[in-house]
């Protein structure tokens, strides 16, 4: 058994300097750009999109971003063989709104939310949280089988969890910067191997949950997860710390700078992209965002997406982008109309839809203030 408090080993480098350095700049100029929402909105789906296609594609998912953006709008159904891979995708997609939501909320690390988030990655929105494994598992080489990584024993991963979530949270009330916490965080989980599969995809959830949760969200407008994926050798190289595959032969000692300093380079880099983008699109000229806007939930921000491509919604649309039940869907749609952002279009029963209300209506590009 573990009995060493996990007390990460790392350098604060130049180079690590320098990246948080230029990822505070990059986050001071994104977060005090006031974009029209609408625009907003369109970068933060964009971003939701590439950072479930790259995720998911860095596990072996054979769809390509079209067809991921398919599956997440429903308009791609019965895909036959490749049935497991929209799954995939559905699955990381719904959990990366909830990792928003509960960053949102401000909701403690846990070990039950990290058993629930891996839930959701492997099953679904309506999964039990996910037990750790009960048995060994390893990562092989996909060409020659040989054995890259034998994580440790099963009996010692719950301490090793438990250490993890500990110390996360006396990294934040030390106010370590929040993008340290969720690069070491990151290299820890994919180490320890809690689970069978879906190792990497919650590892990179959880990245992103300490990052929004730490103020460091960027307005949801980034997506980490597609920089690993485009060098994915260099990823997988980070992560090797250590020359030896057994857990127990050192890696759990070993020096995490290089890897926190790959981390730090590649958000930097994510950042600066996504602060030129931000930059190109105040072209228009500044719009200041309503104080309602500002209130919309995780969820309600996504179905806002919907607007720009149409004038009505329906509980059906909503249970296909947000991934939930018909029941669910209803019951949303009905807080959003007290909320005071939709309204009900259609009443009938079989065919009830909902459309903005008319102060909403004028700050979504495509509809008009006024409804016909």
């Amino acid at each position: 058994m573990i009995a060493v408090p996990w007390q990460p080993r790392y350098t604060l480098t130049s180079p690590i300097a320098r990246s948080l350095m230029e990822i505070e700049a990059s986050r001071a100029v994104v977060e005090h750009i006031a974009l029209p929402p609408a625009v907003q909105s369109e970068l933060r789906r964009r971003a939701r999109l590439r950072s479930t296609h790259y995720s998911t594609r860095i596990e072996g998912n054979r769809l390509t971003l079209a067809e991921a953006q398919q599956v997440v709008e429903g308009r791609l159904r019965h895909l036959g063989a490749r049935e497991r891979d929209a799954g995939e995708v559905r699955n990381y997609w719904n959990a990366l709104l909830r990792v928003e939501e509960w960053a949102a909320q401000r909701t403690r690390l846990t070990e039950a939310l990290i058993q629930r988030l891996h839930g959701l990655v492997e099953r679904g929105h309506r999964a039990r949280p996910s037990p750790y494994r009960s048995g060994q598992n390893m990562i092989r080489d996909s060409e020659s089988g040989a054995i890259v990584y034998l994580p440790p024993e099963a009996k010692d991963v719950p301490a090793l969890m438990a250490d993890l979530v500990d110390w996360v949270e006396q990294a934040e009330a030390d106010l370590l910067p929040a993008p340290i916490i969720a690069g070491l965080a990151h290299y820890q989980f994919v180490t320890i191997h809690p689970y069978f599969d879906g190792n990497g995809r919650t590892a990179r959830l959880l990245a992103t949950f300490l990052l929004h949760r730490g103020s460091y969200g960027l307005n949801g407008v980034f997506s980490l997860e597609e920089r690993h994926a485009l060098d994915l050798a260099a990823y997988y190289r980070s992560l090797a710390v250590h020359p030896h595959h057994n857990y127990y032969e050192g890696r759990a000692e070993v020096d995490l700078t290089p890897w926190l300093d790959y981390f730090l380079e590649t958000l930097a880099t994510v950042f600066a992209v996504a602060k030129e983008e931000a930059l190109r699109r105040t072209s228009e000229g500044p719009r200041t965002e309503p104080e309602a806007f500002r209130k919309l939930d995780p969820r309600a921000r996504v179905v806002l997406d919907h607007f720009s491509r149409s004038e009505l919604i329906t509980s059906g649309d909503v249970a296909s982008i947000l991934g939930l039940s018909d029941r669910t869907s209803r019951e949303l749609l009905q807080g959003w109309v007290q909320d005071g952002w939709l309204e009900i279009a259609d009443p009938s029963r079989r065919r009830r839809s909902y459309r903005l209300t008319a102060v909403y209506r004028r700050f979504i590009g495509g509809l008009s203030a006024e409804p016909e």
